[in-house]
């Protein structure tokens, strides 16, 4: 007897083994797996294989939710149910009480996705989130940086606004940011500098409500529409901010102001570049938010070692740097010093020739600066204006 019980549990170990194994061999793979697959191939540099795998991702995913939504839909329509109504309650209770697991399942994989209160409680709502999960933004994104790779930006900026426009399915909403900074590059390669300032506007938009809104391009906003008071609001704050440093210096400023947006200091950065060698007068403004962001983080992770460290003077900062690879790292993706220098240059474009000064006499210090130290050391020599570039 105890041998045939052992029989059978080794029998059913056995089978168990092979079903845990069969959906990676015999099976289609399901959606998240194959994008998984694509990932390592795309890391692997295997791109073909790459793209074949993302798009098996975008299919799979679409074709499960399409049965489940097809499910949802012949178990609504069903008499008795119709009976119940709207009620999103009533319906899923009925699912579970009559065993229409089809039904039960869809409802169950909707909860997992997208909250329930969401729906209030309403079973057409349901339905429709369900139609909606076809569509795998995450898959659209990978597909374009694979053609981005290979260097077909059209597609890839294609795909990238197909996975934008399905934002809200995002697992992780911060991304949203980075799919416009990538769309924002492309753009800029390509030479459509008008988009690309759109694109970066709206991230602004988005994700910086301290950003002033003199001077602003809110996207999908005219210039007769009102300013909501938020944005008023904080509006008066970043010109006390812009005063401070016109008026008392970059010391003082980065004394007295602390702002530590990480998503909003590339599209500051960027715009600010592209103001400041266009001659547009909204790069200084762009240009302090961002060197005001890079700044506050870095006097941020020193405290994290120092607790007691108060910022004196950019000098003072740059000590603390030199001694940390992880700011030499962050000053060099953030562009710490071209950002100062332009900051000075787009200051000197608009009378302040003091302030810009004091952040040449900066750079011109630090020889590590590179092609910034050089050109303000110039600038200290001779000031001048920065040549204006007309763009295409």
């Amino acid at each position: 007897m105890n041998c045939e019980v052992k029989k059978i549990r080794n029998l059913i170990i056995v089978f168990i083994l092979l079903i845990l194994s069969f959906p990676l061999s015999a099976q289609a793979s399901p959606w998240w797996y194959s994008l998984e697959q694509g990932k390592f191939k795309y890391r692997s540099g295997d791109y073909g294989g790459a793209l074949l795998s993302f798009e098996d991702a975008r299919r799979q995913r679409h074709a499960m939710y399409e049965q489940m939504e097809r499910d949802f839909i012949n178990f609504l329509s069903i008499n008795e149910v119709r009976r119940l109504g709207d009620s999103l309650e009533r319906v899923e209770r009925f699912s579970y009480d009559r065993y229409y697991t089809a039904a039960s399942a869809a409802i169950e994989e909707l909860y997992y996705r997208v909250p329930k209160e969401s729906f209030n409680n309403s079973a057409l709502a349901a339905l429709a989130a369900i139609g909606k999960l076809k569509d795998y933004p995450e898959a659209e994104y990978w597909i374009g940086e694979t053609y981005r790779v290979e260097g077909e930006l059209s597609l890839a900026l294609s795909q990238f606004r197909k996975a934008y426009a399905r934002r809200d399915l995002f697992d992780n909403p911060g991304f949203a940011a980075e799919l416009l900074y990538k769309t924002a590059s492309i753009l800029k390669t390509t030479q459509d500098y008008n988009e690309m300032e759109r694109i970066l506007l709206s991230i602004i938009a988005d994700f910086d409500t301290l950003w002033a809104d003199a001077g602003r391009v809110d996207v999908g906003r005219t210039e007769t529409d009102p300013v909501p008071y938020a944005l008023a609001s904080a509006s008066f704050a970043a010109q006390a901010m812009s005063r401070t440093l016109e008026n008392e210096g970059i010391g003082r400023f980065l004394e007295l102001y602390r702002y530590n947006n990480v998503a909003a200091e590339q599209a500051h950065r960027l715009l600010g570049f592209h103001y400041a060698v266009t001659g547009r007068p909204p790069a200084q403004q762009h240009l302090m938010f961002a060197f005001l962001i890079q700044n506050s983080i870095i006097i941020e992770e020193i405290r994290r070692s120092q607790y007691n460290f108060t910022f004196s003077n950019l000098a003072g900062l740059t000590e603390k740097i030199r001694k940390s690879s992880l700011l030499l790292s962050y000053i060099d993706e953030v562009e710490y010093y071209k950002t100062a220098y332009y900051l000075a240059a787009s200051l000197y474009r608009s009378g302040k020739t003091a302030i810009a000064r004091n952040i040449w006499t900066f750079l011109a210090e630090i020889p590590e600066a590179g092609e910034w130290n050089g050109r303000a050391i110039g600038q200290l020599r001779n000031p001048h204006l920065e040549p204006i570039v007309r763009m295409p």
